[in-house]
């Protein structure tokens, strides 16, 4: 039997009625219904023996999905899928939602692309399912820019259609300031146990009456970028800096660990309401964005972008993207990190992140420990915003 006639049978032995609330009898019932299915009374050691060949054969998009399904047949059923299912990490595979906010493989880039959407600004990040700088993709992350009139706000949401502040899907956003120089990256969960979360102490005056602000439930700092200003370009390509705030600078060294979240606590809308603009002459937000880095620096770690190299037959700059990168542009980095980690060695000389343009409205983005499918889309989304100083 197909693991897809397995999964419809034990679905069907559900019962048929929308149970509206949690009382112990709707409970009973439901559990009584599923026990009532062979699949769910399937011996554990066996049914991880099934679980271990779907994974194994199921190895890549879209035939994975097959391992997603498997985990939403029934508790059971998901909990062995969960320990089956290695991290990122590990495995070099993005399975379930989670899988983006945990850090990639150690030993090779993650091949990701984001595609834009000019009309709207939106952006999406697609796994690339094939060596082609060009496939249909599995879609990961989307994020829709929001103009303010002192910072720009990136929306991270993980469904293509719902990028609202207020979305059940939301995981995070991108902040930067006016003129696009200093950016922070903010999580909607804690990245770590001890993790701040970042509060607005703001008001303003509406109709001469003080309202204290709506503040999101969850906005937790977890890396700050920096652009060192270069007006009309007069210094050459861009120099970009990241602090990894959540990230320990031992976990750039061999045998070094990266905080890995294991749960997706998605918000609901009363969790994550709207933030209000505050017209103040407050500095507040810039404060907030420039403060970590100026300093706290110690502990974390830090990339820096890879210096090109000036070509003299063509009279540009160059980096090596290996393939991945086609179209020459002001956007294309490559990330590594930065001798404030400590002595220089094989592990420093990684390239952590790079992005580059292939076409028009399409980028490649490819990523490796220690950190996340989130945490470098959000990096390459502050390579698209506007900078007044930098260009």
């Amino acid at each position: 039997m197909s693991i897809r006639s397995i999964i419809q049978d034990i679905r069907m032995s559900r019962p048929q009625r929308v149970i509206q609330d949690g009382s112990p009898a709707t409970r009973a019932e439901l559990c009584d219904g599923l026990s009532q299915s062979c699949w769910a009374n399937m011996p554990q050691e066996l049914l991880r023996e099934v679980l271990l060949k779907i994974e194994s054969s199921e190895s890549a998009w879209p035939v994975r999905k097959s391992v997603v399904a498997c985990a939403g047949v029934c508790r059971s059923w998901r909990v062995i899928t969960k320990e089956i299912v290695k991290t990122p990490e590990l495995s070099a595979k993005l399975t379930f939602p989670i899988s983006v906010k945990q850090p990639g493989p150690r030993d090779v880039l993650l091949q990701c692309f984001i595609k834009r959407n000019r009309s709207n600004q939106t952006y999406f990040l697609y796994l690339s399912l094939t060596n082609a700088l060009t496939d249909d993709g599995k879609f990961l992350l989307a994020a829709r820019k929001c103009r303010r009139p002192t910072c720009t706000d990136y929306i991270i949401s993980l469904h293509a259609d719902d990028m609202s502040k207020g979305s059940s899907t939301y995981i995070g956003k991108l902040r930067s300031n006016f003129l696009g120089t200093k950016f922070t990256i903010f999580d909607g969960q804690p990245p770590c146990a001890g993790a701040k979360v970042i509060k607005s102490r703001s008001t303003r005056l509406v109709n001469l009456k003080q309202v204290s602000p709506r503040v999101p439930a969850g906005n937790y700092p977890v890396a700050h970028i920096s652009y060192e200003l270069n007006v009309l370009g007069s210094r050459g390509p861009r120099r970009m800096q990241c602090i990894m705030d959540a990230i320990p600078s031992s976990a750039i060294e061999h045998g070094g660990v990266a905080p890995t979240q294991t749960e997706l606590s998605l918000s609901n809308v009363d969790s994550f309401p709207s933030l209000p603009f505050f017209r103040s002459k407050s500095n507040r937000t810039e404060n907030l964005l420039s403060g970590p880095l100026a300093s706290q620096k110690d502990g974390v770690v830090v990339l820096r972008n890879k210096s090109p190299r000036w070509h003299e037959q063509l009279q540009c700059w160059c980096l090596n993207f290996h393939g991945r990168v086609t179209v020459a542009s002001v956007k294309n980095f490559q990330l590594v990190a930065s001798p404030e980690n400590g002595p220089a060695g094989p592990e420093h000389e990684k390239i952590i992140l790079q992005f580059g343009k292939v076409g028009k409205d399409l980028f490649t983005m490819d990523y490796r420990y220690p950190i996340s499918a989130f945490q470098a889309f959000a990096i390459c989304l502050s390579s698209f915003d506007t900078k007044i100083a930098c260009e």
